[in-house]
């Protein structure tokens, strides 16, 4: 078991770096201004960077049922959530005390990957509680997905279901987007039926860790260095970062990916970040990906296999294109399996359900039939300072790239890709910094 671990975290070192390696031959960011940038934000504190909202990081205990975190994410208006070790309350190592950090998709794969075949038990169950009542719903997951060995839960009910997604929709109403949700049409006692429904009612949370999209808990202190966070979140593939006081395992400050771009925007006006994103992102060597490693999806395909490209690419979104120019006319993420679930009607056709027939039982969720039919494009000739402005703004983790002369894809721009154009790793930085490796780093 043990030589599997490191085999894992040996593997998943090698990809960092194949993916870095990548970015620095692709970026035409001049390297004595890269340079510079490292050099910057290397002696910029972590304690500069500016509080979660109301100063205080939401933490939950493993042993709290998944009903009860996604209640939490769900009133916290959060996505993610660090994980504590209940047999570790006293320790002052945080490698003792937390175990990683949930993400609210891990809960929604769980729930699919889970089950049994639901669309006869939804289908025929009542629409008790809005849709949300008793029965048992069978299993989706373990064979639709793809996976392999015994189901993770054995009767999964039509709550249990409600539960996951509604607490998606309603976390996303909380980062700003603007769509009717769940929560609103399944009432004000919504948690008080699911906390009485199985599994929520007796998994633990610590049942589903190392799930997809598990993330493992790598702290930063407050007298850490920017460019330590810029690489954990860029090279090292974390979607985020904890912050705790040196000497000590409480938690002080929790950094996204979005949280660092949407810092970008703010640095509109000085001259360094002026000078950079004032140019076309072709001339940077954006994208990084090219057309041919841009993972897609066509909107006669399954919904299924959205899905599972996914889960095994370890990606939360796909461009939904057609033709064999793949031209793009819209996008499916890991969290709109949320409208999936929502829909009981649609788990009577489940297997058959196409991309294109998924996202217009979207677009008829959200009331809004451009925002799930519009993708979120650029050109290769749109400027840097273009592209953050709109993930920013859009409160997206990633842009397609089109042709100039067309809505052919040719790349793919995250959020991991425009923190990694500014910077690069200098040599055996995090083992200098931290006094340990990367293997261990990532490995806990």
């Amino acid at each position: 078991m043990a030589q599997a671990k490191i085999m894992e975290n040996t593997s998943k070192l090698a990809s960092y770096d194949a993916y870095f390696e990548m970015v620095q031959r692709r970026k035409k960011l001049p390297r004595n201004l890269q340079e510079t940038l490292t050099d910057a934000f290397a002696n910029i504190p972590v304690s500069s960077f500016p509080q979660v909202p109301g100063g205080k990081v939401i933490e939950i205990d493993a042993e709290t049922s998944i009903g009860d975190a996604v209640k939490i994410l769900s009133e916290s208006n959060i996505l993610s959530v660090p994980v504590k070790n209940p047999a570790a309350q006293n320790s002052l190592d945080w490698r003792e005390r937390y175990l990683g950090v949930l993400d609210y998709s891990a809960i929604v794969l769980w729930v699919l990957e889970g089950a049994e075949t639901a669309a006869a038990a939804i289908s025929a169950s009542s629409a008790a509680a809005a849709g949300v009542g008793a029965g048992t719903v069978g299993a989706l997951g373990a064979l639709a997905l793809g996976a392999t060995g015994p189901a993770a839960v054995a009767g999964l009910t039509v709550a249990a279901v409600g539960a996951a997604v509604a607490g998606g929709v309603a976390a996303d109403r909380g980062a700003g987007k603007d769509a009717p949700t769940a929560a609103d049409k399944l009432g004000e006692d919504f948690y008080k039926v699911i906390l009485q429904e199985e599994p929520f009612k007796s998994t633990k949370v610590s049942s589903i860790i190392k799930s997809y999209r598990w993330a493992p808990f790598v702290p930063v202190a407050m007298d850490s260095s920017m460019l330590s966070v810029l690489l954990l979140l860029s090279k090292y593939r974390l979607r985020n970062v904890p912050v705790i006081e040196r000497g000590s395992p409480y938690l002080t400050n929790f950094i996204t990916q979005s949280a660092v771009v949407r810092g970008l925007v703010g640095c509109k006006g000085r001259d360094w970040f002026d000078c950079i994103s004032a140019h076309p992102i072709s001339e940077l060597g954006l994208p990084y990906m090219s057309a041919d490693e841009v993972i897609s999806v066509r909107d006669d395909e399954l919904i299924l296999e959205a899905f599972k490209k996914m889960r095994d690419n370890n990606i939360g979104g796909l461009p939904i294109v057609e033709g064999p120019k793949k031209k793009i006319f819209g996008n499916v993420s890991i969290r709109d399996i949320r409208f999936l679930l929502l829909k009981p009607e649609l788990f009577s056709n489940f297997r058959q359900l196409t991309v294109a027939g998924f996202m217009n039982t979207v677009a008829s969720a959200t009331h809004d039939a451009t925002k799930a039919a519009t993708p979120i494009t650029c050109k290769l000739g749109s400027t840097l300072c273009t592209v953050i402005d709109t993930l920013a703004s859009k409160l997206v983790h990633r842009i397609y790239v089109t042709a100039e002369d067309g809505d052919e894809v040719v790349g793919v721009i995250t959020l991991r890709d425009v923190i990694s154009c500014f910077i690069y790793e200098p040599p055996n930085f995090f083992d200098n910094y931290f006094g340990f490796s990367t293997q261990e780093m990532l490995g806990n």
